[in-house]
């Protein structure tokens, strides 16, 4: 067997390990499942990658994230090193081509998503091939309390049960010790290595900020800190508005979402890392698996989704160990808008069970039928046959998604966007055949602003319901008006392809889950709630917080957050105090006599002589001693 440190060099060209890394590796290559909680950056796809390529065989490696598998495949390609995955769309002949390479091909990595594990033909597959590690990246998702709950998760136990002699390493970045407990239970893991690495970071400083301006405060940042930036905000529209904003204010920013091109994507985040952009506007989309050790900020402009988020995100900043900087603005509207957006649109179980049925209804399938292949599907008219709301209604089909009821593409709640492609004055001069187009530019210019300077989103069926018509209607005005080259319309494909896997049961499919999906709601309007107390709290340090909320007891205080700073602030008031008072008992104090009756710093003593000196609160004689005004 080839030792860790020799594939470290060989294929990662480093000497030593990070902190725990050998451990973890060492406990894996002596066949102990283990549970490694490593925060964001600490290097967790090592602790199974170098065990796997230590032993003969394949490791199956499970992770939600297609994304994040390509991206790991291409750096291991990249390395020499064989990889694969079975991407969404491949045929049975191309898994059965697939396996023979595994088999034959000198491949060490096979990776896959939980959804996988559905496919007896798949199982069959990994029962003929030589597994020699079972790895379960983000394992906080086969938690109902984890943030991000994907009950497929569930199915790694049929993989055990094909090779009940291979070990399983769990690994996450964010896990409460609710959930640390419940992956391992569900894993089965059995006399299980516990590796934790603390969230403390002591060069990472968390600030709170509120701030109504938030793009002056931004530049405030970039002229104090012009090194490599992320900025995460709430929609992929925000994105290039606020990279555009940046650009005009003299800085150099690119951006990026999920909705991009692979080639954009490709562009932008290597022109970000080569640093010919500085700053990089995101989604949360962006930062799996992204290694960049000099990101100086991390800045939130919009609250992020949870506390597991957050820390995820702002981990992002300063890996190489210097002094870096995690910034939330926020003001009240932001927490009134999340909560609108969060906690308002959950649904209930009453919810979910009406949403169910009219969804069968809506395809006309009688109850206990299942309808074979799949169907064209428009969800933005699904919500207006129903007069369902649109956001709540996405989060009720994610449910649906996430339970195995239905399967639909990802872009099936995408709106069509317009933009004005003549002048506000020239519109204004502007003479209609019909009062309705009128009507209906009025209408988009009062609801819908900067459609002049930018693509803006709309949605035909509100638009229609506003003005009650119907949406046909609205779509035929729209594509005349682009016609006439007055805007520029794009009208989405709202149309995707729904397969149900379920037969119609009504209530009784949803009363089967509903404890389960009970609970997954419950957990997430907690982890709203959690967020938002954070935010508020302005009293406990930061890095406390966050290491309390982990189940680490034993924090201390950071004393670089924004809570310790103003902490700081307020002792060193007192210094002031301290230093009026001596003059109750004395006219004049020399400074030596000062420093000698305060117990503080004496540099602290002598920066508050000098303030008390500049506000003219204390003056200074000829003998160089002090008096107070």
């Amino acid at each position: 067997m080839i030792l860790p440190k020799d594939l470290l060099k060989r294929y990662w060209r480093h000497s030593s390990f990070r902190n725990l890394q050998e451990e973890i590796i060492e406990a894996v290559i002596s066949k102990k499942d283990v549970f490694a909680l490593l925060p964001t950056g600490a290097g967790k796809s090592l602790c199974y990658q170098i065990p796997a390529l230590a032993k003969e065989g394949i490791c199956l490696v499970i992770s939600p994230l297609i994304s994040l598998m390509k991206d790991q495949i291409e750096q291991l390609e990249r390395k020499g090193i064989k990889a694969l995955t079975i991407e969404s769309n491949t045929s049975v002949d191309q898994i059965v081509t697939l396996f023979d390479n595994l088999k034959f091909g000198k491949y060490k990595f096979l990776y896959l998503s939980p959804e996988r594990l559905n496919s007896e033909f798949i199982l069959n597959k990994i029962k003929q091939i030589q597994v020699n590690l079972i790895a379960v990246d983000e394992a906080h998702c086969i938690s109902e309390w984890g943030h991000d709950f994907r009950p497929s998760y569930r199915l790694i136990h049929k993989v055990r049960e094909i090779h009940p002699d291979v070990n399983v390493i769990a690994l996450t970045a964010t896990a409460t010790t609710k959930v640390a407990e419940d992956i391992i239970e569900n894993l089965n893991l059995k006399g299980t290595a516990i590796f934790k690495k603390s969230f403390f970071r002591e060069n990472l400083a968390y600030l709170v900020i509120e701030n109504e301006n938030k793009i002056g405060k931004l530049e405030k940042i970039f002229k104090k800190n012009p090194h490599p930036t992320i900025i995460y905000v709430g929609s992929r529209r925000k994105t290039e508005e606020i990279s555009n904003l940046i650009n005009l204010k003299g800085y150099s920013s690119t951006f990026y979402h999920g909705g991009m091109t692979a080639e954009s994507k490709s562009k932008s985040f290597n022109s970000w890392m080569k640093e010919e952009q500085l700053i990089m506007v995101a989604t949360n989309a962006f930062g799996m698996g992204i290694d960049k050790s000099n990101v100086k900020i991390v800045v939130h402009l919009d609250l992020p989704a949870s506390i597991e988020n957050y820390v995820q995100e702002a981990g992002r900043a300063g890996r190489n160990g210097e002094k870096s900087f995690s910034v939330i603005l926020q003001n009240d509207n932001d927490i009134n808008s999340f909560k609108k957006n969060k906690l308002e649109t959950y649904p209930t179980i009453k919810e979910i069970k009406i949403v169910h049925e009219k969804l069968y209804q809506y395809f006309q399938i009688a109850r206990g039928e299942l309808r074979d292949g799949s169907l064209d599907f428009n969800f933005l008219k699904f919500c207006e046959t129903y007069n369902f709301s649109h956001k709540k209604t996405t989060n009720i089909f994610q449910i649906l998604v996430k339970n195995n009821i239905i399967e639909i593409g990802s872009k099936y709640s995408k709106k069509s966007t317009i933009i004005f492609k003549i002048s506000s004055n020239r519109l204004a001069r502007q003479h209609y055949n019909k009062k309705l187009t009128k009507k209906l530019i009025d209408f988009i210019l009062r609801s819908h602003g900067g459609v002049f300077q930018k693509e803006v989103s709309i949605n035909e069926f509100k638009i229609a319901k506003s003005l009650q018509i119907n949406s046909l209607t609205v779509r035929n005005e729209l594509n005349v008006l682009d016609q006439i080259d007055i805007i520029d319309y794009k009208e989405a494909n709202s149309n995707e392809k729904l397969t149900f896997l379920t037969p119609r049961e009504d209530d009784k499919t949803i009363n089967r889950i509903s404890s389960s999906i009970e609970k997954f709601l419950h957990n997430q309007i907690q982890k709203s709630k959690d967020l938002i107390y954070f935010i508020k709290n302005n009293t406990v340090c930061r890095s406390i917080q966050l290491s309390h909320y982990f189940g680490e007891k034993k924090a201390l205080k950071c004393g670089i957050c924004d809570v310790c700073i103003a902490d700081k602030k307020n002792s060193t008031s007192g210094i002031e105090k301290d230093i009026l008072k001596l003059f109750n008992h004395k006219k004049e104090i020399s400074q030596k006599e000062i420093i000698f009756s305060i117990d503080e710093d004496e540099k602290a003593i002598l920066i508050h002589l000098r303030y008390l000196l500049s506000r003219n609160k204390i003056g200074i004689t000829n003998n160089n001693k002090f008096f107070i005004l």
